[in-house]
């Protein structure tokens, strides 16, 4: 297995050097040089695997024995011992057409556990082979920050530098990042949108003398690890319904702001997964429903709502997507991210739209049926919902038919946005872990949106 750029410019490499270049050196994103394709009798015999066990199997496929496999075994089984549910990711049902996948069971309540506690496993595991120096930046919209910085923090060889906007995340995903105190954990609260932050992490990479000279390692789902680590529960959920006889037609409804979570169903699919249908759920900022309704892919205003994590403008991950729709060809791709910096906007012909339509349901779950959904679920099934799992399942209430099966990704423990939550007067008792939070010192830096600011601090903390 080796690892190639959606923009063509970097000479196919392998597994570990794919990890540590995070962002491609072209500017483009890292994609396998082929997707292995599974045969029914392989899904079959891993349907009663243990999820750490069909992790194994997946990664092995993608690892190309970089990595002796019981040394990634181990790398998989301490990763996910860190989870409250046996099942780490368990599938619980609401109706007869409506699942959820519980994706926050991990230490810090967020799906972003599933990808980064392995990855930080994974860092630690190449530094000490290597013997080489590891630093880590990375920006979040609220979840990916604190699930990164649970996944290195106090390692040795590892440093990381984690950058969020400024009174943008939920109390609660501020005090996870912030109330850390080690000495190799740096936490930038920058005035602007995840977007801002977001933008000035691409082009510090894309600095390839800057990222080679500081050695910055990627965390954020542009590196291909998080994604090949988050298609394990798509295969892990069809297979959970599929014991219970309940995989005739099965959909996966995905609240999704940076396309990474939903690019990981689509290659779950691309390598043999049956999913039927894959519902792309987002909230105001609705730039991805707008590419599967109309071809046009262009930022609009920015709209703060009750899903935080999701208020994002510009997907990072959706270069992929388009690498895959225009036949793996490298050049178009880089015609098109070229006229989207030119522009702010891409259009895609009509052959493409149809293309996309067929793999893409789409639906924006406006800021009121968020909290509507959070309280008709809480009503009815007694089960509480954070807003953004609301928006994966008002969006598969919309879009599905009868005769199929929804399972809704659930991203986050409701305790993590307990201000949206509220509004609907629903009373929450926070896990222990979380409420520990509120007693603790923030350590945090305030900082301008500037590319300079950013790398001034880098410097200093590297």
């Amino acid at each position: 297995m080796e690892y190639i750029s959606t923009r063509g410019k970097v000479e196919p490499i392998g597994f570990i050097d794919a990890i540590l270049m995070g962002l491609a050196d072209d500017g483009g994103l890292l994609v396998p040089k082929h997707i292995p394709q599974l045969s029914a009798d392989t899904l079959q015999k891993w349907q009663k695997l243990s999820y750490s066990e069909l992790a194994l199997e997946i990664f092995s496929l993608y690892v190309n024995n970089e990595i002796p496999r019981n040394e990634l075994k181990q790398l998989v089984d301490d990763s996910y011992a860190t989870f409250r549910d046996d099942a780490v990711t368990p599938v619980k049902r609401l109706n007869d057409g409506t699942y959820v996948l519980e994706l926050f069971h991990g230490p810090t309540f967020a799906f972003k556990d599933i990808a980064l506690q392995f990855l930080g496993n994974l860092y630690s595991y190449v530094s000490r082979k290597t013997n080489s120096i590891i630093h880590i930046l990375g920006a979040t919209s609220g979840d990916t920050g604190a699930s990164a910085i649970e996944g290195v923090r106090g390692k040795e060889g590892i440093r990381i530098c984690i950058l969020h906007p400024h009174g943008k995340v939920s109390k609660v995903q501020e005090l996870q990042m912030t109330t850390v105190d080690d000495a190799n954990v740096l936490n930038l609260s920058v005035e602007g949108t995840f977007d801002d932050c977001q933008r000035i992490i691409k082009e510090l990479f894309a600095d390839v003398e800057f990222k080679h000279r500081y050695h910055l390692r990627a965390i954020n789902s542009i590196n291909i690890a998080r994604i090949l680590a988050q298609t394990v529960y798509y295969f892990y959920a069809y297979f959970q319904l599929a014991n219970n006889n309940q995989a005739e037609k099965v959909n996966f409804s995905v609240p999704t702001g940076n396309f990474g979570d939903i690019f990981a169903g689509y290659l779950a699919q691309k390598m043999g997964l049956p999913i039927h249908k894959l519902i792309l759920a987002t909230n105001e900022n609705n730039i991805l429903e707008r590419f599967v309704q109309d071809g046009v892919y262009q930022p609009g205003a920015f709209r703060g709502t009750h899903s935080p994590s999701m208020d994002i403008q510009v997907a990072s991950n959706f270069e992929r997507y388009l690498f895959y729709l225009y036949g793996e060809d490298a050049q178009a791709v880089s015609a098109i991210m070229d006229q989207f910096k030119a522009d702010g906007r891409v259009i895609i012909p009509a052959d493409k739209l149809q293309v996309v339509q067929a793999d893409f349901a789409a639906y924006g779950v406006q800021n009121e049926e968020c909290l509507d959904t959070i309280s008709e679920y809480y009503k009815i099934y007694a089960y509480l919902l954070d807003p953004h799992t609301a928006c994966g399942v008002a969006a598969a209430d919309k879009l599905a038919v009868d005769g199929e099966v929804t399972v809704a990704l659930s991203t986050a423990h409701p305790a993590k946005f307990d201000e949206s939550i509220r509004l609907r007067s629903i009373e929450q008792t926070y896990p222990q872990q979380i409420q520990a939070l509120f007693d603790l010192p923030q350590f945090q830096t305030v900082v301008g949106g500037t590319n300079d600011v950013i790398k001034d601090q880098l410097v200093k903390f590297f």
